[in-house]
């Protein structure tokens, strides 16, 4: 689960040229811009992620005018987002740990506090890019699509070491999945299960795909019993379109066989044999590391534009094969967002 508040050490100050208020702190592959005087280097601090939710209380009040949010879904808190201050970015928000009386002085670095101190991740209200009628949560066999940013957790670079990897384009849409086990056909947005009832854009495009009686042929003729497969449905009136397209498309990044993901190779043989299209491949290489040593350098690799121009959200790097993590506890793969793409888009 991702910690969205957790306990992290400061490792550098670095000052903000013209600025007198304000200092840059670096904590794990982050930034923040802070209060000068505020840490010092090697201070432990509470670190909150971009996209984390933060209730209302009196020690986030400082943030109302710039981050607080009122939605039927998430109700009343502020939303951390990308800001930049004085030509700098700033990514996510570090607090003093004294300032949380819940909290203990000598509390242990890397300690996940997101539970303690009320914080849910921001979730743009679904029904918006589904609509339809929801009747439950995600089945059994998919699992939620929230790929670890590589700037919380840069030990993932290491991982990848002497191993083939490729990256893909993250597309910009919403998440949805279709999965056949022992109970049926499911079709689900990020996290809910949708009802067939006409009202859902994403159940009609996948009929008007046959995608479920394709499913089945291919279950039945390799003796397979369960299927997932997970995508971005990208289409005019989602995320503002920044594809730029003119019909629905659904981009498979994910193929689930009996309970696993499958690897690049046989996602591809599958999505050809099934019609889909899968997200781009951009890359294909060996020993990530040797490449791309840094954030930065990853962070320089994410930036782009898509085919028609809009701006790219970032890329996904997986292994060729599925490996395990010992850092995400879980398959290994990381997502790389750009910093343009936050500044372009932070309103949203």
């Amino acid at each position: 689960m991702r910690k969205l508040a957790s306990i992290q050490r400061i490792w550098k100050i670095e000052p903000i040229d013209g600025a007198d208020k304000i200092e840059l702190a670096f904590v794990l592959g982050w930034q923040c811009v802070v209060n000068k005087g505020q840490f010092k280097p090697m201070d432990s601090a509470v670190y909150f992620e971009i996209d984390s939710f933060l209730p209302i209380r009196q020690e986030y009040e400082f943030l109302r005018s710039s981050s607080y949010r009122k939605t039927d879904v998430m109700g009343e808190g502020f939303r951390l987002r990308t800001m930049r201050f004085r030509g700098q970015t700033s990514q996510g928000l570090l607090l003093p740990i004294s300032d949380f009386e819940e909290l203990p002085d000598d509390i242990e670095l890397g300690t996940d506090v997101t539970d303690v101190l009320g914080v849910r991740k921001w979730e743009v209200e679904e029904r918006i890019t589904t609509g339809g009628t929801m009747i439950g949560t995600l089945p059994y066999d998919v699992p939620h699509t929230d790929e670890t940013r590589v700037q919380a957790e840069p030990e993932l670079i290491q991982e990848f070491d002497g191993i083939r990897y490729y990256i893909s384009t993250k597309m910009d849409g919403s998440s949805h999945s279709v999965s056949i086990d022992e109970n049926g056909f499911h079709v689900t947005g990020h996290n809910y299960e949708y009802k067939d009832d006409g009202l859902s854009p994403f159940y009609e495009f996948i009929k008007s795909r046959d995608v479920e009686k394709k499913m089945r042929e291919y279950m039945s003729n390799h003796s397979i019993n369960l299927l997932t497969i997970q995508g971005e449905l990208c289409a005019p009136g989602i995320q503002q379109n920044r594809l730029r397209l003119t019909k629905p498309e659904w981009y498979v990044f994910t193929v689930r066989e009996d309970g696993k993901r499958v690897g690049l190779n046989r996602m591809l043989d599958i999505c050809s044999e099934l019609g889909l299209e899968t997200v781009p491949i951009e890359e294909i290489d060996t020993d990530l590391p040797s490449k791309y040593p840094t954030v930065e350098a990853l962070l320089a690799r994410a930036d782009g534009e898509y085919p028609r121009g809009g701006r790219k959200e970032g890329i996904v790097i997986r292994p060729v094969e599925p490996i395990y993590s010992k850092i995400v506890s879980g398959s290994l793969s990381m997502k790389v967002v750009s910093n343009k793409y936050l500044l372009k888009n932070q309103s949203e």
